[in-house]
């Protein structure tokens, strides 16, 4: 099994105590001592820490950490070995020591006598580079089972980027329950959870965010509750959001609730990839090379939908027509072969909000007249299918030549953002950022324009009701808010992943209770 371990770090006996009661309330199921969090440590307070975790019937680590790798207070190398030292005497089921402390023959010579004479401890060695990723990954876990080849081998490093990752996946599979390869940062995230995936020997979480101790640490909350990791195992399959930033969305919370609800043995975790096509392609070049992980799908969010296209075009095995009508893959699903197929699914879930909110079928919108506002990558899903449904679309931009783009594409009318007030359209779409969260209080339009005729749709969701909703409501239109597209594309999505219809239900209520609770980064659709 992987371990789910929760570091215990309070400034004194009191805080460690509260915090091991919380983790174990929480569901740890293994405890760390970070002992050098304790001011003025020293033995009685050690063997009064370990007493006390040892009441929770848990596997306990002692560490106590030099300074050089990520210690508090400081301490000399004198304590340190004396710490750890005592540890083993006390019975903790592992103590942690630096690997660079371990090679210097005194020091490493003491904790191996200690452990001869107590082998009820094991040993785990460590490396940590809060600065990047190491050079050479293998070999420093080569050299680890070298020198203590009973040992538990760990390395943490900072992911600059998610293609970091990839180095940790490989020691993980290569070496299974032996060992312990941690990614820190947003970036990192994932190895955090992919762990259990690779029977690594344990993974980190904290009780409390403000109770981590490594940049990247989730709650065991999260671990448990968004990314189900007690029922992760080696069959399970991975799905995920590829965007920039991630951090904030709803997609795992919204996904991994509907796995959950139709029992699958699926994961939706987020992928923050930075950079541009280079960096995308690496990433998937990355994953397709590795089968083994069960990558199985992706959602595709800003900035990544036109490389996802690309990408999709030189290496894919096919592309749906709207996608590439669209100029844009919110979906990729990887098939036999590890070969893709794109897809976009925001076209169809805007489609859907729209005609299910006005009682019509999608040929129903032919001969709409139809205002959008805003040329960009929203607009091109919603304009797509507008026009294919034949409805008579004018673009209204404030940057003339990109409406000017996008009708001569799309073949329709295009005009001035100021020429608003002229407005006779029957449908009013705003695909601009306008009116979204933390500028709730402004709106693409005046009020004055919005006339009780009308149908109105404001893809922003952040928040679920927007200023411009709430004038439309006023002037008595018929509204449409951003959350409906997002759960029509949602769906769509889980269909590509799973080959079943979604639990419409399970992702409704999920979606909008998630919404109410928490602000989201400027991200409408896709994920």
């Amino acid at each position: 099994m992987t371990y789910l371990a929760v570091p215990i770090s309070g400034k004194d006996l009191k805080s460690c105590k509260e915090q091991i009661a919380a983790a174990c309330k929480a569901g740890a199921e293994m405890l760390e001592l970070r002992t050098d969090y304790i001011e003025g440590l020293d033995g009685d307070k050690l063997a009064e820490l370990i007493a006390s975790a040892k009441e929770t019937g848990l596997p306990i680590i002692v560490t106590c950490r030099d300074s050089a790798q990520g210690g508090q207070n400081n301490l000399n190398p004198f304590v340190r070995k004396q710490i750890l030292i005592e540890a083993v005497k006390l019975d903790a089921d592992l103590i942690d020591c630096e690997y660079a402390n371990f090679k210097k023959q005194e020091f490493g010579d003491s904790i191996k006598n200690a452990l001869a004479e107590n082998k009820k401890t094991r040993l785990i060695l460590s490396a940590h580079n809060f600065k990047g990723p190491f050079e050479n990954l293998d070999s420093i876990y080569e050299q680890m089972f070298t020198d203590f080849p009973d040992a538990i081998a760990k390395a943490a490093y900072l992911a600059k980027h998610i293609n970091d990752c990839f180095a940790a996946f490989d020691i993980l599979k290569k070496y299974g329950s032996k060992a312990i390869a941690i990614c820190m940062g947003q970036t990192g995230v994932v190895s955090r959870i992919i762990a259990k995936k690779l029977d690594a020997f344990l993974t980190f979480a904290s009780v409390e965010e403000d109770q981590s101790t490594a940049q990247g640490q989730l709650t065991i909350e999260k671990m448990k509750k968004t990314y189900r990791f007690g029922e992760i195992n080696n069959k399970t399959e991975f799905f995920g959001l590829i965007g920039d930033p991630v951090e904030h969305s709803i997609g795992p919370i919204v996904h991994n609730a509907c796995f959950a609800a139709e029992k699958l043995n699926k994961i939706y975790l987020p992928l923050l990839v930075n950079g541009g096509q280079i960096e995308f392609d690496e990433f998937l070049d990355n994953v397709t090379a590795r089968g083994w992980l069960d990558f199985r799908g992706f959602s595709v969010t800003l900035p990544h939908k036109v490389s996802a296209l690309e990408y999709a075009q030189k290496k894919g095995e096919y592309i749906e027509l709207t996608a590439i009508q669209i100029g844009a893959v919110n979906t990729l699903v990887i098939g036999t072969n590890e070969r893709l197929t794109g897809f976009n699914t925001d076209c169809g879930g805007a489609m859907d909000a729209l005609t299910i909110a006005m009682g019509i079928k999608r040929k129903q919108l032919h001969n709409k007249i139809v205002a959008c506002l805003g040329a960009g990558g929203a607009a091109r899903a919603i304009i797509a299918g507008l026009v294919d449904a034949g409805a008579k679309v004018t673009i209204y931009n404030r940057t003339i030549l990109k409406a000017q783009q996008l009708a001569k594409e799309f073949e329709c009318h295009w005009a001035n953002l100021d020429e608003i007030k002229n407005i006779e359209a029957e449908i009013l779409v705003n695909c601009t950022s306008i009116g979204m969260f933390p500028k709730t209080d402004a709106s693409p339009i005046p009020k004055e324009y919005i006339k009780p005729s009308m149908v109105v749709f404001d893809t922003v969701y952040n928040p679920l009701e927007t200023l411009l909703l709430r004038q439309a409501k006023q002037a008595g239109a018929k509204v449409v808010n951003g959350s409906e597209m997002y759960i029509g594309q949602a769906a769509e999505q889980f269909k590509l992943f799973t080959h079943k219809d979604c639990p419409m239900d399970v992702l409704r209520k999920v979606t909008i209770e998630t919404l109410k609770n928490k602000y989201l980064t400027p991200d409408r659709i896709g994920g």
